[in-house]
């Protein structure tokens, strides 16, 4: 017998892309014999996303007012009365038919993020760069490969999702962050390739202050789980930058300069730095 799952669904105004979201989700469960809900969480929407939703016959839960797309992901996750549960943007980007493949890899894993092929939302000549850096500042943080960092389309497990809500925050960063958590900690996350879509009505992306967030919240994320990867690097350059300017100046003086000194001083204190939040991560580890 197949696991129920709930499909959960963020939304803020799209009115125009939710009837054939809502539609294509109802085919596949029909044709994979998935039971389960379909839960909106409609995050103040003003254009009636709610009503289309009831009238499909989802479950809603409305926000009063706009907290933000990672708000309505949290919102979702505890009001689940399934362990598994599949989000998906309600803005036609994400294949439905992709969700059965992707729950039968939950076998091996314990998340499993729907990876785009390609690239296709709005602003692309200022998101792709962006997102391509944070991606791979990502991967150096876990030490992993990370085909898609912030797909919303993923399949996870209520029951891990909630040991670490208190990480995630209440922005589009949500998704990106819980990916970056679940690798820290160890857990297996799997990847099944999928199409993307161009979205259908007005995407709510800021590339300027999204970008920054996202990059924000990679750091900060791996500061709570594995700080050395951030310090090291950081002392490793100020030493040897120091050695090179204190060569230069024996060189030319014959002597070390206060100054080199201040440098060499610097790269002990950030490892110093380093080790003591890598034993208050460790002191606090579940």
């Amino acid at each position: 017998m197949k696991d129920k799952i709930t499909i959960l669904i963020p939304v803020y105004n799209e009115k125009e892309a939710l009837p054939k979201v809502m539609d294509d989700l109802r085919d596949m469960m029909k044709k994979s014999g998935y039971e389960g809900d379909i839960l909106v969480v409609d995050d103040g929407s003003t254009d009636g996303s709610a009503a289309i939703a009831e009238s499909k016959g989802a479950k809603v839960i409305r926000h009063g007012r706009n907290l933000g797309n990672g708000a309505a992901r949290t919102t979702g996750v505890k009001a689940s009365e399934n362990e598994l549960v599949v989000m998906i943007d309600g803005d036609c980007t994400y294949p439905a038919e992709a969700i059965p493949d992707m729950i039968e890899m939950m076998k091996q894993n314990d998340m499993v993020i729907g990876a785009r092929k390609k690239e296709k939302g709005t602003l692309k000549i200022l998101r792709t760069p962006a997102k391509m850096f944070i991606k791979k500042l990502a991967e150096y943080l876990v030490n992993d490969k990370i085909p898609d960092l912030n797909s919303g389309l993923r399949v996870l497990k209520k029951s891990f999702a909630l040991k670490y809500l208190k990480y995630l925050p209440t922005t589009h960063s949500w998704v990106s962050t819980i990916t970056l958590v679940l690798l820290s900690k160890g857990y297996k996350v799997g990847y099944f390739p999928i199409e993307y879509y161009p979205r259908v009505g007005k995407s709510t992306f800021h590339p300027l202050k999204d970008s920054y967030n996202y990059m924000s919240l990679v750091v900060r994320t791996i500061m709570y789980f594995n700080p050395l990867r951030f310090f090291l690097p950081i002392s490793i350059f100020i030493f040897l930058a120091g050695i090179i300017k204190s060569s230069v100046d024996f060189i030319y003086t014959h002597s070390i300069q206060e100054s080199d000194i201040i440098i060499f001083s610097t790269a002990v204190i950030v490892f110093a730095i380093g080790l003591l939040a890598d034993l208050i991560v460790m002191m606090h580890k579940e």
